[in-house]
């Protein structure tokens, strides 16, 4: 009998597969659809510190095997996804993971402290945002700045902690090593790519912003590419994602040494997407003999 339960390490998932951050919100209009609670977990929308509108313009944008969005972190700000959304996040049978970015370390800090004392499971540290003090260049390009947020922020919470790298980073396995050395229980990656798009009509960037994050089947190579070299380094588990639309996909990221593995864009294509993905590994393992996913998984 396949056992898809994971252990992500002191955490225990009934399987492997966690919705992503941004693709998700907190779960309630996929419930309508189907029970949630038979993922093995859900990132949340990403909170920050203070309730944020998000960007003006076009948000999301199609491209081949894939999708840029430029949504611009619209939340209600930690305060109010306690007051707001937790009590139904709470009451739900995964785990449950709260996603934490911000614009300068002090929101980091204070964000994170809010949640100490809820009834979330783990926190996602989003290092992909604009450090609004260093001219808007993301806390998770450069490896001592990334540091800086870890460090900060292990001092101030006894959650589990992992830390969504950017694939814009410099240097992406030397950044999940100081993130390991500062303290985080886990990596997750890839966040999305810098991108572009232009309206030859309007001569003009299709996102106010100019630049948006690419998603989709289009980054898998690059991702899965990332996730085995980040790892082969450290010796914290890691959550793989970058363009999973299929069991297969999954399957490929586990072999590669994900523990645990995320799905983003693909729940705009197939809202049910996570039950498919679920199933397919499943049935991938009782045809193959495999009763747990620790005998494939880092096998590459």
């Amino acid at each position: 009998m396949a056992n898809l339960n994971v252990k992500f390490g002191n955490i225990d998932f009934k399987n492997p597969v966690v919705m992503a951050s941004g693709t998700f919100g907190f779960g309630k209009e996929y419930n309508e659809i189907y029970d949630i609670q038979k993922l093995g977990g859900v990132s949340s929308k990403g909170l920050t510190l203070q309730k944020r509108d998000g960007n003006n313009g076009m948000r999301v944008w199609e491209t081949p095997s894939g999708m840029m969005n430029s949504v611009g972190l619209e939340n209600p700000g930690i305060q109010g996804f306690i007051d707001n959304e937790l009590q139904f996040f709470k009451d739900l049978d995964f785990i449950r993971i709260a996603n934490v970015g911000g614009g300068t370390l002090e929101d980091y800090i204070e964000g994170v402290k809010l949640l100490n004392n809820q009834p979330v499971d783990m926190i996602e540290l989003n290092i992909s945002c604009p450090n609004v003090k260093a001219g808007g260049m993301a806390f998770g390009i450069k490896n001592e700045v990334a540091r800086d947020v870890v460090k900060a922020v292990r001092k101030v919470t006894d959650l589990p902690l992992i830390v969504k790298l950017s694939p814009n980073a410099e240097d992406i396995v030397g950044m999940a090593k100081v993130c390991e050395e500062e303290g985080a229980d886990g990596i997750s990656l890839v966040n999305t790519f810098k991108a572009m798009a232009i309206d030859i009509n309007k001569r003009k960037p299709i996102f106010e912003n100019v630049y948006a994050g690419l998603s989709g089947p289009a980054i898998k190579p690059i991702a899965l590419r990332m996730v085995h070299e980040v790892c082969k380094a450290v010796n914290i588990p890691v959550m793989g994602m970058g363009g999973i639309t299929t069991w297969e996909d999954a399957i490929e990221f586990i072999m590669a040494g994900a523990t645990c593995i995320q799905v983003g864009t693909a729940n705009f294509i197939n809202p049910k997407i996570g039950l498919d993905i679920i199933a397919g590994i499943e049935s991938y393992m009782q045809r193959e003999g495999i009763e747990s996913l620790d005998e494939i998984r880092g096998i590459l």
